[in-house]
């Protein structure tokens, strides 16, 4: 006699950051809080450590001791803007603006528009600076803040001015 099959459930999280109406989740704000209250916990206890007196850094020759060559290897790639990554992000962003209308439909002539598409691509670039934090440099950290805010502010007018233009529309059907 053959095992009945169990069911395989799983579980989808929406990890979106804005909602339909381009409007940051609740969600999103309170994590962002959260985390903002954490950085400063840490931070206020580790500038108390050391105004008391005590070393954060391991003591010479143990274990968790870097010398000078070492710290240096591990904070120069830190230091130096990524070509590679400053042309990933300049490829997700013109896709992201032909999208908001920034090409012209080869076809048509006319400016082509996808504000989900466009809205995917915004999202993945808030997600490849999630999981980037901490580790690039200023320079492409400043470069993805820029372009992500220049981005969504763009898609918020176009959305809105796409959704006028369907209500003039639909008053002029009916």
């Amino acid at each position: 006699m053959a095992e009945p099959k169990q069911e395989e459930t799983f579980k989808v999280v929406d990890r979106r950051l804005f909602t339909e109406d381009g409007e940051l989740r609740k969600d999103v704000v309170e994590q962002q809080r959260r985390e903002e209250e954490a950085n400063q916990k840490a931070a206020s206890k580790a500038s108390g450590s050391n105004a008391r007196g005590q070393s954060t850094a391991p003591a010479p020759g143990s274990p968790g001791a870097l010398n000078k060559t070492d710290a240096a290897e591990q904070t120069s790639p830190a230091n130096e803007p990524s070509r590679g990554f400053q042309l990933l992000v300049d490829f997700l962003t013109r896709n992201a603006a032909a999208m908001l209308g920034g090409v012209a439909d080869p076809r048509t002539g006319q400016a082509y528009l996808d504000l989900d598409g466009a809205r995917e691509m915004i999202d993945m670039m808030d997600a490849l600076r999630e999981k980037t934090r901490g580790n690039l440099a200023q320079a492409d950290e400043d470069l993805l803040v820029e372009v992500i805010g220049s981005l969504k502010l763009t898609y918020m007018e176009v959305s809105k001015a796409a959704a006028e233009e369907m209500k003039k529309k639909a008053k002029q059907k009916g």
